[in-house]
């Protein structure tokens, strides 16, 4: 199978998390795919696709067979068949698509950012659930370098191709630095912030000028 476009993964994540958390509205309409793609919480990146781009998209995937059209609706709906395409268990099912809503992650992390999606027993049943998916052929999620200050190496999926990673150091180090979904989840904080301190000055200067206050 090629690798995945970063949005046919967010598509494929979205799929697989709403399937399990609003079951009532699943298979999920285009309107309600193209939200998930672009909620602002437990993304990583949070992004804006258009209606067109998710639709694109969904091609993708569906010339993959890991999307199809339900077809008990008069509107188009559509679901996953990750698990039986990459024939792999509802457990690793719920990891991968946590990997792809929110980014690399620790064995904890995964556990408790899927909790909703299947409920491990303890951190020893996600990472024997990984390490089984890292031993495929092909592999489907990668144990990246621990990086320095970390007391956790973190996990990344493999479906979109290889994970890019920085070069290590040379005393052979794991690199310092964040991953490329960190950054974008800061980078996701400092806009949230920015337009925070945006509102809180407008009230401020509302009340300023009620109070007759310069």
């Amino acid at each position: 199978m090629r690798p995945l476009t970063p949005l046919e993964a967010r598509v494929l994540g979205v799929l697989v998390e709403k399937q399990h958390t609003v079951p009532d509205t699943y298979p999920l309409s285009l309107n309600a795919l193209v939200s998930g793609c672009n909620q602002k919480t437990a993304r990583v990146p949070v992004i804006e696709a258009s209606d067109a781009e998710v639709l694109t998209a969904v091609d993708g995937l569906k010339g993959l067979s890991l999307v199809f059209e339900g077809s008990s609706s008069r509107v188009v709906k559509f679901e996953h068949n990750l698990g039986r395409v990459q024939g792999v268990p509802d457990a690793a099912v719920a990891l991968l698509a946590v990997l792809m809503l929110r980014g690399p992650q620790t064995a904890a992390e995964l556990r408790l950012n899927g909790e909703r999606l299947h409920r491990f027993a303890d951190i020893a049943a996600v990472e024997a659930c990984l390490d089984e998916l890292a031993e495929r052929f092909p592999p489907r999620v990668v144990k990246l370098p621990r990086a320095a200050g970390s007391r956790e190496a973190r996990w990344a999926h493999l479906l979109c191709g290889e994970v890019s990673l920085p070069a290590a150091s040379a005393n052979g180090e794991a690199p310092v630095g964040v991953s490329a979904g960190e950054l974008a989840a800061l980078k996701a904080e400092q806009t949230r912030l920015a337009a925070e301190v945006t509102e809180l000055r407008t009230l401020v200067q509302r009340l300023a000028r009620e109070l007759g206050v310069d």
